[in-house]
Order: structure tokens, then sequence, then C-alpha cells
């Protein structure tokens, strides 16, 4: 499905319900399936959740995950401590070429099972779930946190706990006190002392119900309309103040490209700041990559400059977002250089109308360069992939003033 995507309102002034995290539900999912008394409510009506839960209530021997990274980080540890079980995990050609080993080595290392049906050190892999009793691993701190996660989702129900240390500068420390903290709310007991993560014991919990925060990543895209709008007023719920998610990192990036947050019990209304005198940014983005791509895409917009850092785990995505934004953005114009880690946008006030950005099968690639409408008439190449993350993108477009049509 390609989308043309223009003559967005000069003025916003709408109100927006976004789905439950994906973050949160596919760790709470993974919770629910070790504790079943446990109930969930706002979960994500994400293609990713869904695959998520699809597998966990399934009883197949072959499990594909499609291009769900993060389900294959959380059930590969799921499944391994799953004694007697035994899962064929794969996914799509892309996710057949994400690295898994480093996850595999650190479940290895307590005893799990897993062997590489085709080249090692990548899915698909055949896991034989076994009564895990060792308890300490090591792992390098600077991979994606998904890998850190998975570990301490399982970790109480290992019969003896874990104490996972962490070797190097740890990467999306949000994104690993999230999992933490979701564990707290069920009363397992966890510490993160420097380096050193440890998760007690618990066969099992109280009943509960665990309602997920929703998305602070599908909110970037509002807070980059909110910041290319002339005049806006959007309020998105349901929000905290105090957020487990690192996304929420939002609220202070955005203030320096003219958007004030404000809170009002569970809703978040983002308003443009008149007559604000944009500079160029400097971000460090270690503790919340996910959100590169909708800022650098803000920053074309708005005629600004910015320099990313901490983008490392970009390059393991969906697709590798560096250079995805490189091409792309190159195509509308944009004078952009990327490293292993890094993106550097020279400002700019020309913008060239009418390309086609491709997507590169990453929902963030459709959803971050959007508000660009703003600017210029825009194509939305394979715009369905927005599902991945939050399917009613495109209807909350054209909710609240953008035009959307459909190319044949």
């Amino acid at each position: 499905m390609k989308l043309l995507l223009q003559s967005a309102l000069s003025e916003i002034n709408a109100a927006i319900k976004i789905t439950g995290s994906k973050s949160e539900t596919n760790r709470l999912l993974l919770l629910k399936a070790l504790f079943p008394n446990i109930t969930l409510a706002n979960t994500s009506n994400s293609d990713d959740s869904e695959v998520m839960q699809k597998a966990l209530n399934g009883s197949d021997e072959i499990v594909d995950i499609h291009h769900a990274g993060t389900a294959m980080r959380f059930l590969t540890a799921y499944f391994a401590v799953n004694a007697g079980r035994e899962v064929v995990l794969t996914g799509s050609s892309r996710m057949q070429e994400r690295p898994i080993k480093i996850l595999v080595e650190a479940l290895e290392q307590l005893g799990a099972v897993i062997t590489y049906e085709k080249e090692v050190g990548y899915p698909p892999i055949r896991i034989k779930g076994q009564k895990i009793t060792a308890s300490k691993v090591n792992l390098a701190a600077n991979v994606s946190s998904q890998y850190i996660s998975a570990l301490l989702l399982v970790a109480s129900k290992l019969e003896n706990g874990l104490e996972l240390t962490l070797e190097g500068e740890i990467t999306s420390i949000p994104y690993i006190k999230m999992t933490l903290a979701l564990l707290n709310d069920l009363n397992i007991h966890t510490s993160f002392e420097g380096n050193v993560i440890t998760v007690a014991p618990k066969s099992a919990v109280e009943t509960k119900e665990m309602v997920v925060e929703s998305d602070w990543s599908s909110a970037s895209y509002y807070f980059s309309i909110a910041a290319m709008a002339d005049k806006a007023s959007i309020t998105i719920s349901s929000y905290k103040a105090n957020s487990l998610q690192g996304d929420s990192a939002l609220v202070n990036l955005y203030q320096a490209m003219g958007v004030e947050s404000t809170f009002n019990g569970n809703q978040l209304t983002l308003t443009k700041q008149a007559n604000f005198d944009y500079q160029d940014v400097i971000f460090d983005l270690n503790n919340t990559p996910d959100i590169a791509q909708t800022i650098v895409v803000t920053c074309l917009g708005l005629g600004i400059g910015c320099h990313l850092t901490g983008l490392h785990t970009l390059k393991i995505k969906e697709t590798d977002r560096l250079e995805a934004l490189r091409i792309e953005l190159t195509k509308l114009g944009a004078n952009i250089s990327v490293t292993n880690d890094s993106l550097t946008l020279v400002a700019t006030k020309a913008i060239n109308p009418n390309v086609t950005i491709a997507t590169y099968n990453d929902h963030r690639m459709a959803m971050a360069f959007a508000p660009l409408a703003f600017r210029v008439p825009i194509f939305i190449d394979n715009a369905e992939v927005v599902s991945k993350s939050y399917p009613d993108f495109w209807e909350d477009l054209t909710r609240i003033g953008f035009a959307i049509e459909e190319i044949a």
C-alpha cells in the first residue's frame, strides 16, 4: 500500500488515545505465561504483541514470529526454561539476519540446550526446554537491552534465581529498569547495583491486574507533528509523568524543539511554543534509540541541524536504520552523514517534494517521515508496515487533519 500525504492543517487541535505500550505489553505477556493468575488491561494491539501472545498460547513445534524482534529475544529465554517443551523459533528473512548468539550463549551458560538450524548465531534456532539450576551469567553490557530483559523476565522461575553481571557500559538502561519495575510490581525481589542485577526465585505471585501505560514511542510522532505545525494543541492518553518507558525522555528532548508538555491526570497535552528560537540540537540517545528517526525528521522539517549519538543498536533493528535514514533523507535533499553509532544532519530550508519514502519493512520509517507532510507532499511506500506497533496510525492522522490518499 502506497500513500500520498499532503495538506496537513497548519493548526492542529486534537485528542488521540494511543494503544498500550508494546514494550510493556510484551514483557507482561511473558510474565502472564509464567504466572497465569495475573490479568492485563490496555494491552497493545500491535502485530508484535499479537505474535507474542499467539506464540505463548500455542503448542506448535515451529513458532514463527515474523518481524517481531522483541518476541524473538523474549521467547528464546522463555522456551529455554520451559522444561520438556521443544520448539524451533524462526521468523522473516530479515529476522534470520538479526543476531541472537549473545543471548543464546548467555542461556547456555545457565544450562540451556539451543542449536542453530541454519547459520550459527542467527535464527532459526531449536530450543529444548530445561529445568535450570545454575544462577550466574555474564553478558556484554552494550548489547540490545532486550537480551538482558529476556533473561530477567524468566529469572524468577529459575530454581535459584539469577545473578547477571553486565560487562562494560550499559545500553538502554530505562528498558532494563522497566523490566525490573514490572517484576517489583509482582513482589519479585530484584536489585541493580553497579553492573550486577539479581532476581530472586519466586514460584507464585498474588492475583493482580496490571494496567499497561500507552506507548511513548508511538507518542513521538505527535511531538514531531506539534513541532512542525504553525500552532498545535494535541492531547494524547493514557500517560504518566513518572513513566517506566525510556522514550518518555521525549518531554525534555522536544522542549529543545519548541514543544511544551503538560500532564493532567493520565492526559498529556503537547503545545507548540510561539516565537520559539530554534537552534541545532545535540542529543545522546543511548537510552532512547527508537526515537532517533522521529527526531532527525523533525529537525529536517524545522530547518535545523542535529547530531545524534548512542545509536549503535539501530544497525540490528528491523533494518539498518542508520543507513535507511541516510538514503531516504538524501532523497529529500538533506545533507546527512552516519557512522556506526551516530548521525549528523546539516540544517537546510529546502526539502524536495513528492519523494517516495521506502520503509524497509520498518514501521518507524513510515511513521517518522509522515509529519513532513506539513512541509511538502510526500509518498510513503508499504505504509501498512505501521501495524507492527501502531495499527491505527493512518486513521489517527486523518482524524487530526492530514490528507491521506491511497495510490494504486
